[in-house]
């Protein structure tokens, strides 16, 4: 049976990602701290159970997922390791959760009542140090801690840690780490008080790489562990997912001859295109239309025209570009193609949203590295 190769493929260097929690996880143990593998969104896009195994391998020893139901694709998965789940509607049940083995996080007396209901549950209490998004606002946080030490005086659950979230880490200077830090102190203070001996968790990604003082017992590393660097300047990570697909047509066309929905191209002079059945809804965005350009045959070549649904069309010159041959839309950079940093830059957004837009049903995920 012939074996076709996929119209698009994202490609996961897992030895890229070993590199960088390697190199995450030791800026960590140099302050005592352990290292958590943020996986949430099927890891970035990137895929959540291949991703944790491989970070788990290099050095993190915790997970971290947004919602419980990603957390317990890890668990069926056979992954052992502390996971921490932190989001979920207002009726989640539990219990599951709790029979698995995950840390749940408490941002209200509601939510841990919810949660002591279900079992007898590992709880990491959330205090909103300034990202006004989830967790405790501070004039709730005492009721939120004396509810929790009551629980664990109780033998009802354990009390794991506190934590919270940096709203401008990778903005080095931004007085509000600072007024976010201090926040935290006083929520632990207070947590102590309580009788409580909670481990510490507030560093993200750019914390991780910039605020040692901020490490305390735990640093949650995310996008920087997939390659992408969330501060400015010069890091030593290196991009983990490589978008490619190749070429389905070539065709001349002669000069005045307009490309795609629109024709917002039109040729300045006979050339060839060629046709990558790749579009937006594999995750390239329409507003790269006529901004975007792909590594095909050894070299950068425009897109041109709009991105459709379903397809982009290259303009190659007179170049001789073979059906079939392979066509990077972003990957590392190392040989000169597009990086998912520049798509976003291009299109004002972030990196993040690109790679975690590779996460759809046509596009076909595989591996390098595995162990």
């Amino acid at each position: 049976m012939a074996v076709h190769p996929p119209r698009a493929e994202a490609v996961v260097d897992l030895d890229a990602l070993r590199h960088n929690v390697t190199l995450l996880a030791g800026r960590a143990a140099a302050s005592g701290a352990a290292t958590m593998a943020v996986v949430k969104a099927d890891g970035y896009g990137h895929g959540a159970v291949q991703v944790a195994r491989a970070a788990l391998q290099a050095g993190a020893t915790w997970l971290g997922s947004c919602s419980l139901a990603e957390a317990l694709v890890l668990r069926d998965a056979g992954i052992t390791a502390p996971i921490l789940s932190w989001l979920e509607a207002a009726d989640r049940d539990y219990a599951p959760g709790i029979a698995a083995g995950v840390d749940l996080t408490a941002s209200s007396v509601r939510e841990l009542g919810a949660i002591l209901d279900a079992g007898h549950p590992r709880v990491h209490l959330k205090i909103d140090t300034g990202l006004s998004r989830n967790g405790c606002p501070a004039d709730e946080w005492p009721d939120l801690v004396e509810t929790a030490a009551k629980a664990q005086a109780d033998g009802r659950a354990e009390v794991v840690a506190i934590w919270s979230h940096l709203a401008c880490a990778d903005e080095p200077g931004h007085p509000s780490v600072d007024a976010q830090a201090r926040r935290f102190q006083q929520a632990y203070d207070i947590a102590t008080d309580a009788g409580l001996d909670p481990k510490r968790h507030l560093a993200n990604s750019a914390g991780t790489l910039n605020r040692p003082d901020l490490h305390f017992d735990l640093v949650r590393v995310g996008i920087a562990m997939y390659g992408l660097n969330p501060l400015p300047g010069k890091e030593d990570l290196r991009p983990v997912l490589t978008f490619r697909s190749s070429v389905a047509l070539t065709k001349r066309i002669a000069r005045g001859e307009s490309v795609s929905y629109g024709q917002i191209w039109t040729a300045p002079r006979d050339t060839t295109v060629a046709l990558v059945p790749v579009g937006y809804a594999d995750g390239v965005p329409r507003l790269l239309s006529g901004r975007m350009d792909v590594w095909l045959a050894g070299r950068r070549r425009p897109v041109v025209g709009r991105v459709c649904m379903d397809q982009i069309v290259v303009d190659c010159g007179d170049d001789d570009v073979p059906v079939g041959a392979e066509v990077v839309l972003f990957g590392a950079g190392d040989r000169g193609a597009p990086t998912a940093t520049e798509w976003a830059d291009t299109i004002g957004t972030i990196d993040y949203e690109i790679v975690t837009g590779m996460y759809r049903p046509r596009v076909t995920r595989t591996y390098r590295g595995a162990r």
